[in-house]
């Protein structure tokens, strides 16, 4: 038989080390991880969406404000009405008001959207506003997670398929489990040095559906805007798939108030400023970013960009309302033909019972969405706010974001 090892002063000291070693550098890990800067907490109860509207209410009171940090309308999602701080987004209660659940970082909070009933929270980190996380909208629950290179500040958009990343020079798109399908601009370590179609562009304007990006984007050595149509899903995610792109002559490079202003099927409408003798346009582009149609804009366009206000475009289903700053205009959905013009508004509206409530001074008009008539207006008392006013809707409460503040109507 073999005798027993027998355990030396050596090897007792040995074991110790390794054991200190791992808990020090799984203490190292800890320390500088994110899991030490967050702080997640959950719902005890899940929220649940009240059942739609069936009709719009007679009056309207105030219930709760909160403050917030985001911009464009407020978010709802999953049950809960969406508030951002600095550094943290929260669920809130829509019937109280009350904190349901809540998702802190000890990074600052670049921006927040209501996409796939979550909410989809970008924070800052040494590579811009690139650490991204989607919480579910019910509970506050952490689902699906990323980290990628990204500009400061970016803004935000959800077409109903994909989410938009945009910053200035850099642009991204992710999926429901927050995968990338689609990166363009700059690439700070590409795989393949060719593999965007220009390089050194700033990116103005973007706007997507299930089956068309948009992009409108300034060049160097071009006297012109470029609009660039092209998938919004590529077979590869670092190449994209450009089904066509225009430079817009007509519309200086240095135009600041030009954007993309939707995406429906094949067809883009782009907002073009005055420039020269031309009046503001709306100027039709097919999917291969070729001219179709232009029309003048009757309304007055004050809006200086795409910042002013992150939710000044509305579907109806079969209008796209768009707030130009001072009034709201539909177009028909079909082929993005102005419809009317609503004047003296404060935002693009929200849709209730199938009709378009819009934001007015002193109160919420109540339009059809086919003819732009107002058969009502339901008054609301501001106070002194007067600025630009954007509306969510859940159940039969109306969410307002006027300024820094959600104000919940009911």
């Amino acid at each position: 038989m073999l005798a027993p090892e027998r355990r030396t002063r050596v090897d007792v000291i040995a074991a110790v080390v390794i054991v200190v070693v791992v808990l020090v550098g799984a203490s190292v890990i800890w320390f500088r991880s994110d899991a030490r800067g967050t702080t997640s907490v959950v719902a005890d109860v899940p929220l649940t969406a009240p059942a739609s509207a069936l009709s719009v209410p007679e009056s309207f009171s105030e219930i709760w404000r909160a403050d917030d940090t985001g911009t464009g309308a407020p978010t709802t999602v999953g049950g809960a009405v969406v508030v951002s701080t600095d550094d943290a987004v929260t669920g809130l209660d829509p019937a109280t008001g009350s904190p349901s659940w809540s998702y802190t970082r000890d990074r600052a909070l670049c921006s927040v959207v209501g996409a796939w009933d979550a909410a989809v929270a970008v924070f800052r980190d040494g590579r811009g506003c690139g650490q991204v996380t989607e919480l579910d909208g019910s509970t506050g629950a952490r689902e699906d997670q990323r980290t990628n290179d990204a500009d400061d500040p970016v803004r935000l958009s959800f077409d109903g398929t994909y989410v938009t990343e945009l910053g200035a020079t850099r642009l991204e798109l992710w999926r429901s489990d927050l995968v990338r399908t689609l990166e363009y601009g700059r690439v700070d370590a590409p795989v393949n040095p060719r593999s965007q179609p220009r390089t050194g562009c700033d990116l103005v304007s973007s706007a997507s559906a299930s089956t068309r990006l948009a992009v409108l984007e300034r060049c160097p050595g071009e006297e012109g805007l470029r609009l660039t149509s092209m998938n919004p899903a590529p077979k590869d995610n670092t190449v994209p798939d450009v089904y066509g792109s225009t430079i817009l002559a007509d519309v200086p490079a240095d135009a600041a108030a030009a954007r993309v202003l939707a995406v429906v099927g094949d067809r883009l409408a782009v907002y073009l400023p005055p420039a020269g003798s031309e009046v503001a346009r709306v100027a039709l582009f097919d999917g291969s970013a070729n001219f179709v149609s232009a029309q003048a804009v009757t309304a007055d366009v004050t809006t200086p960009s795409a910042d002013a206000l992150a939710s000044d475009i509305v579907r109806t289903g079969s209008v796209v309302s768009w707030w130009t700053g001072a009034d709201t205009v539909g177009f028909t959905q079909s082929d993005l033909s102005q419809r009317w013009v609503l004047a003296g508004t404060l935002g693009a509206g929200a849709v209730m019972a199938g009709q378009l409530l819009v934001p007015v001074p002193g109160g919420i008009a109540v339009v059809d969405p086919e003819n732009g008539v107002a058969s009502r207006t339901i008054a609301v008392d501001r106070g002194e706010y007067t600025g630009p006013v954007a509306l969510s809707v859940l159940g039969t409460s109306v969410f307002e974001r006027r300024g820094a503040e959600t104000v919940a109507l009911g």
